[in-house]
């Protein structure tokens, strides 16, 4: 009887760590990918109006300020505004839904249609609209370059890829992407969190050998560190990944 007691407690232990270890961390206070967007202009990168790719200023109207040598040859139209880039893109958690790869009975248009793919998800699964709303994986870009980029995957390039905008050194051929240095500290960091905070998102092994690279090569900064603080705040959820790197450093400062 005893033993029984034992190996039932002992499988009660276990069953309580499996449920914590896959206990959502991420988002779980903003649905709204729209609310998000807003948030973040308004209270977080308010005094500091700043594309992550290509170091381009906007204005409080989203308009942007392109430098002299930039170069937009898709897209045109969009190269004037900014726009919020899932740095970690849609897709590759979206897939993770069944909603986006299969749809959904909730999933019919007014015209009796059945869909599927991001707007299924969107619609019917509450994690996936907390995952796209994730204020830590959502950061300015020049609208040209989040069209261009958009689900492909970031790798190291060759050095005689060309830049794909002129003066911005982001590379962009065929199904694969690679930003500038100066991006790719955050960007590695924004993967990292990704995965922590989410258990349906996995990166591959060679990915995760890139971005603990590029994590190492580029560490935090102080924009960085008051970004992050700022999300926390607002969100209610911390990203340990920035957040301990900007403790070790002295960068986390509470205004």
């Amino acid at each position: 009887m005893k033993k029984a007691l034992f190996f039932i407690t002992l499988l009660s232990c276990f069953s309580i760590q499996v449920v914590s270890a896959n206990v959502q961390k991420g988002n779980v206070s903003i649905q709204s990918f729209n609310q998000a967007k807003k948030l973040l202009e308004r209270e977080v990168v308010f005094d500091r109006r700043v594309t992550l790719y290509c170091g381009v200023s906007f204005d409080g109207h989203k308009n942007t300020k392109l430098p002299a040598g930039f170069e937009s040859p898709a897209h045109q139209k969009r190269a004037h505004k900014i726009e919020w880039e899932h740095v970690v893109p849609a897709e590759n958690f979206g897939r993770a839904f069944s909603e986006w790869r299969e749809g959904s009975p909730m999933c019919i248009d007014n015209k009796g249609k059945a869909f599927k793919g991001r707007k299924c998800a969107e619609k019917v699964n509450t994690e996936f609209r907390y995952m796209q709303s994730d204020m830590y994986n959502l950061y300015p870009a020049v609208g040209s370059v989040n069209a261009e980029r958009g689900n492909k995957n970031f790798e190291m390039m060759s050095k005689f890829v060309p830049s794909r905008f002129g003066v911005c050194e982001m590379k962009i051929s065929g199904d694969k992407a690679e930003p500038p240095a100066r991006a790719k500290g955050a960007v590695a960091r924004t993967y990292k969190y990704m995965e922590y905070a989410y258990p349906r998102y996995q990166m591959s092994s060679s990915q995760k050998r890139l971005m603990n690279a590029w994590d190492k090569q580029h560490p935090v900064e102080q924009w960085e560190c008051t970004r992050a603080l700022r999300i926390e705040q607002l969100q209610g959820n911390e990203n340990p990944i920035v957040k301990q790197a900007c403790i070790a450093k002295g960068m986390w400062r509470k205004k």
